[in-house]
């Protein structure tokens, strides 16, 4: 098993990584949380495959269990879903002393995760990942969320949870596209902040290589994710290099209404469009923008812009959490490892997205 602490001011709290980790979880559970009702939001999907598991292993150790279970998609990352979850919590009479867990990819990590900052003024929660995306990323650092007709993640807060309980056993269930969207999270962290990893995921000859190693990834991208977290809580200084291709990312799946193209899709190409241009103005070493399309590539991520309203894009680009009045931070590589935020007037985010 792999673990680490996260230390923040306020707040500690563990990572544990380890594979089969999901069919002891309700004993794990029990170590840190001693009151009895616990409630679980998953999604259908996730129900479907370890619903039955999850509770079993729970009522195991005596907990009293409600389950929630939302639709899949990011559609559910709404006003409309976190009513209806916070209704069901408060029906079920979970105190500030009972426990929340959030089961399931980074939409049910948002979503649980804000409902259970806001309820009672707050209540514990516990991330139980079961994406890639969701493992490497989301479940680590406090930032839950639901969106905006104005864009991604625009309403919610941060609030760490109680631990994060990764199971890489749960990632062989996925299929290919989900799997793969979860990788372009992992490349955004080898592009930002650590050249062996990147150099690691060009070598793989194919998926099994990169299964045999996918607890030290895990263990590696939530190692980096922790140090900025630690630095950067609240995401106004060095965090903002994990939002390495979020920017434009987040503006291309409000464009398509969160339906054509997943999170790490959406990632993937905003991370090429902000280093072609960053590449072409001199601020990145040459040959970057060909490492980084040869290892989207691999990964069976989409390397170009989609056809679009530029305009509109540009519309939602200057509506990101990152936008400040005129201006407007975004992430940008020096090389392969390395990278900076770079501050730009929002006249000039066209000169960084230019298709």
């Amino acid at each position: 098993m792999y673990s680490i602490m996260v230390n923040l001011p306020q707040k500690q709290y563990p990572i544990y990584i380890d594979s089969g980790l999901i069919e002891n979880i309700g004993r794990e559970i029990k170590k840190i949380y001693d009151n009895k009702k616990v409630v679980i939001i998953t999604d259908s999907n996730v129900e479907a495959l370890y619903g039955k598991n999850i509770e079993d292993s729970l009522i195991k150790e005596n907990f009293m269990v409600k389950k929630i279970i939302i639709k899949p998609g990011e559609k559910s990352k709404s006003f409309e879903a976190l009513q209806e979850i916070c209704e069901e919590i408060l029906e079920f009479g979970l105190s500030r002393s009972d426990l929340i867990i959030a089961f399931g990819g980074g939409v049910v990590g948002d979503l649980g995760g804000f409902a259970a900052s806001i309820l009672l003024r707050g209540i514990p929660f516990i991330q139980i990942p079961t994406t890639l995306l969701a493992q490497i990323d989301s479940s680590v650092g406090g930032k839950v969320a639901i969106n905006s007709r104005k864009g991604k993640n625009l309403i919610g807060s941060f609030y760490q949870p109680e631990a994060v309980f990764i199971d890489p056993e749960l990632l062989k269930t996925l299929n290919e596209r989900v799997f793969n969207d979860g990788m372009a999270e992992v490349i955004k962290y080898g592009a930002i902040k650590d050249e062996r990893l990147f150099h690691n995921l060009l070598q793989y000859k194919d998926k099994e290589e990169l299964m045999n190693n996918i607890e030290e990834i895990i263990y590696t991208c939530c190692s980096i994710k922790k140090d900025v977290v630690e630095v950067d809580e609240k995401d106004l200084g060095e965090r903002m290099l994990l939002n390495f291709g979020h920017t434009v990312g987040h503006g291309i799946e409000k464009i398509f209404n969160y339906e054509k193209f997943t999170h790490g899709e959406a990632v993937a190409m905003g991370m090429m469009a902000i280093t072609k241009n960053s590449e072409t103005q001199g601020i990145t070493e040459g040959g970057t923008l060909e490492l980084l399309r040869k290892i989207i590539n691999k990964y069976d991520l989409p390397s170009d812009l989609p056809s679009m309203d530029k305009q509109e894009l540009l519309k939602a680009v200057s509506m990101d959490k990152k936008s400040s009045n005129k201006s407007l931070n975004i992430i940008v590589l020096e090389k392969i490892g390395c990278s900076l935020i770079k501050k730009i007037e929002n006249e000039d985010i066209d000169k960084y997205i230019e298709p």
